[in-house]
């Protein structure tokens, strides 16, 4: 017996990652900070054996190895581990405070990395492996999101390297990367200061679902895949910044000009 430990799990796309992956029969642990509507979901999903919850800060060490211990004694260790929880930024570097930089670092690449590190002995008992919810942001800059770039960034290039080092246990990595969903992530975006984004946020494409893109991840991990994307236009603009960054830059400060003006 195992589970799924999901984090961020009580909205958006962790929320619909949990629904997918409980409509195949897992046992799912869903983590986060959200203890009132954590415990709304695990109602929703009705099916106590199958389902626990744990509410917390995954930045926080005592936290994470709550999770570890919760999924040990309650199904047997963690089979895959779905690092979904993050934050993001709308802000000019200049004017943001280094502490709103820090958090988004923290919480979308340090607290993912030693979540996965701490779990590899049950990942390994149970030749498992690891989904991280990555982001387009992370292949190619975007203005405002100074930290969320580098963060996306280090998480992709870490969990590549990490897939290299698992492989020998047993030990798959799928790296997914969402471009434009709807989900909570955007509307709890921080500004400079680390209050709420006072301005919405630009896109280019459609907003996709985020049913629809828990769907391919899952398909994707069930196959055994190392990436999965979101749609074409997203490869076409990570393709765009490598093979001609100046064009690419252009079209980018044109396409989120309002951040400029923040």
């Amino acid at each position: 017996m195992s589970c799924i430990l999901i984090t961020g799990a009580a909205g958006g796309l962790g929320w619909a990652l949990a629904q997918a992956f409980h409509r195949r029969g897992e046992n799912v642990l869903l983590a986060d900070m959200n203890a009132a509507l954590l415990a709304q979901r695990e109602t929703e999903l009705a099916t106590p054996a199958r389902v626990a919850t744990l509410a917390g800060d995954i930045t926080h060490l005592a936290h994470r190895d709550a999770l570890m211990d919760l999924a040990q004694s309650r199904f047997g260790g963690v089979r895959v581990l779905v690092n979904n929880a993050g934050i993001t930024h709308r802000s000019l570097a200049e004017k943001t405070d280094m502490a709103v930089l820090r958090k988004v670092m923290q919480v979308d690449w340090d607290a993912p990395l030693a979540l996965a590190l701490s779990s590899l002995q049950q990942l390994q008992a149970h030749q498992g492996g690891i989904i991280n919810i990555g982001s387009m942001a992370g292949w190619m800059p975007v203005l405002g999101r100074t930290a969320y770039c580098a963060a996306k960034s280090a998480l992709a290039q870490s969990f590549e390297v990490l897939r290299c080092e698992q492989a020998q246990h047993g030990v798959h990595v799928l790296m997914a990367y969402p471009s434009f969903l709807d989900t909570p992530i955007e509307q709890h975006a921080l500004g400079f200061d680390g209050k709420p984004a006072s301005h919405a946020r630009s896109m280019v494409g459609k907003m996709k679902d985020a049913g629809w893109m828990a769907e391919r991840i899952v398909d994707a991990w069930t196959r055994r895949k190392k990436r999965v994307y979101s749609d074409n236009l997203a490869v076409f603009g990570s393709l765009l910044w490598r093979l001609a960054p100046d064009l690419y830059l252009r079209i980018m400060m044109k396409k989120f000009a309002v951040e400029l003006q923040q």
